[in-house]
């Protein structure tokens, strides 16, 4: 999301940038927000909570509340998330966001309670620690842009290269299905904002831009042929919509920070209201957002859930670390 690390960083998110990252999973500052949804729009009917053992919505309309974990799985189950009175559950595609994987059964359980279920992963970033990292940098050197500062052992990609898809994207996306996962919740769209332009002579923002909604195209289009119905989620960057076919791509967004930064402070830097914005306009044009705030106290909680029924987003309001399972808004 903006920024935690895990949960797309949520140490960035007090960085004024122009889309701020959520979930980036990084062996120790890890975990994602959560959605906890609060309203739809009107003339909308919202179906009554998710409760355990009742089927899954069919339509991203229905959603009304999400929840995200990236890490801290009691025993290495999921049986908390399953226990949670939520519709939609995003975790990582790994289990211990490395090598570890959870198997079609642990997803099959999960989507048992009444939860569509997505798959995390970066599309704009390598971590160290990811399996196919060793191989990949050997094999291709030449795609690895630069570590990203705030985040050491994490590099920059260029991600628009068919090698990137090929050897890293286009896996996942299969592992993800092969695994019964519903959908991809896909994380560090952010980096054609992060991207140190002078490493790419030759290149604007927009281009990056442009290239990044390409590979979110070609990562929806892929899936949809292969899983008909499958979901397809970026991570922050609400403004990548004025690129031609990114509406067309996602099913839904997930944006951090849009009212609370971590932890407990208001979003009233000179970004937040064009984030705002746009974030909105996605949400008029019928996708879900899932707003993720950070936030302890709870006056501050209590605001954010408001905010969430006034805008018609699906809302959760967490802690930084991503790592806990909080209750919906009410």
């Amino acid at each position: 999301m903006t920024s935690t690390r895990r949960s797309g960083q949520a140490g960035k998110a007090e960085r004024p940038v122009k889309s701020q990252q959520l979930l980036r999973a990084v062996l120790y500052a890890c975990c994602i927000a959560v959605f906890a949804g609060c309203a739809m729009p009107a003339g909308v009917k919202q179906p009554d909570r998710t409760r355990a053992g009742t089927p899954a919505p069919t339509s991203p309309d229905e959603i009304t509340n999400a929840v995200v974990q990236l890490q801290g799985y009691k025993d290495g189950k999921l049986d908390e998330l399953a226990r949670g009175r939520y519709q939609l559950a995003v975790i990582d595609l790994a289990r211990d966001a490395s090598a570890s994987y959870f198997s079609a059964d642990e997803i099959s359980r999960l989507k048992q309670s009444g939860k569509k279920v997505l798959a995390y992963f970066e599309i704009g970033s390598l971590e160290w620690f990811r399996p196919d990292y060793p191989s990949f940098r050997k094999k291709n050197p030449d795609l690895i842009i630069g570590e990203w500062s705030d985040w050491p052992g994490e590099y920059f990609v260029k991600y628009w290269d068919r090698r990137w898809w090929e050897e890293a994207i286009k896996p996942r996306v299969d592992r993800a299905i092969a695994a019964g996962f519903d959908g991809v919740f896909l994380d560090t769209v952010v980096a054609y904002d992060e991207i140190d332009l002078h490493r790419l002579p030759g290149e604007s923002r927009d281009d990056l831009g442009a290239k990044m909604v390409g590979l979110i195209r070609r990562i929806s289009e892929y899936a949809k042929a292969t899983k008909p119905g499958f979901w397809v989620f970026p991570l922050n960057a609400p403004e990548l919509q004025r690129h031609p076919g990114y509406r067309d791509a996602i099913d839904g967004i997930g944006v951090e920070g849009l009212f609370f930064q971590a932890t407990d402070v208001p979003c009233n830097e000179d970004f937040c209201a064009p984030k705002l914005k746009a974030t909105r306009a996605l949400r008029r044009a019928g996708k879900i957002v899932f707003a993720v705030d950070y936030a302890d106290r709870p006056q501050n909680i209590a605001t954010a859930c408001r905010n969430y029924r006034k805008e018609h987003f699906a809302g959760y309001v967490t802690v930084r670390d991503l790592d806990q399972v909080r209750p919906p808004c009410p």
